[in-house]
């Protein structure tokens, strides 16, 4: 049972302990889809870089990563895609409430917290409907320096610049925060 309590104008999610399990299930099934999501990704992108190097890489990054979220958000009845702050590609960019979430994703890395612990998850209402929203931090690592570090190598420059003229998505070292897989579950 759900039952909203309303003081004022704030509105207080009373949850019950079965509401509650199903959260604790929606985040951890969130999880698993993200790192299917990711996993499936690197290796795509590893069998790019062994076949036509980076720059090949990106452009299976283009086509394959949506491509690998379609697929996974068909299976499960959700949407699951990226985002980010800096985008490469605008068709990944963040709502309204994702640029929130990342905004504070930015917040708690820049006060030490490791982005790859950093995830949030929520229940809000969209046009009337409750809808479960999940989004899980990108670390950047080393072998993503190849295509968003601070200095790239002329061929990987004139392929993005060719790709996505308006890319956003460099100047990035180990550790930082570049973006987030995000999950939206109708409930």
């Amino acid at each position: 049972m759900r039952v909203l309590k309303v003081v004022g104008m704030v509105g207080i999610l009373v949850l019950s302990s079965a509401f509650a399990s199903e959260i604790e299930d929606r985040v951890a099934a969130s999880r698993v889809a993200i790192k299917e999501f990711s996993m499936s990704l690197k290796g795509a992108l590893k069998t790019a870089m062994a076949s036509g190097g980076p720059a090949h890489a990106i452009e299976v990054c283009k086509e394959v990563a949506p491509a690998i979220a379609a697929g996974i958000s068909e299976d499960r009845g959700w949407d699951i895609a990226r985002t980010s702050l800096k985008l490469r590609n605008p068709s990944n960019a963040p709502d309204a409430w994702e640029r929130g979430v990342l905004e504070q994703f930015k917040q708690r890395a820049e006060r030490g917290e490791d982005p790859q612990q950093i995830d949030h998850h929520e229940v809000v209402s969209v046009n009337g409907q409750p809808y479960f929203r999940y989004m899980k931090a990108i670390a950047t690592d080393h072998v993503c320096l190849t295509c968003h570090g601070e200095e790239l190598a002329p061929a990987i420059a004139a392929k993005l610049e060719d790709l996505y003229p308006q890319d956003q998505a460099t100047g990035f070292s180990v550790g930082d925060l570049r973006g987030a897989f995000t999950i939206r579950q109708p409930m």
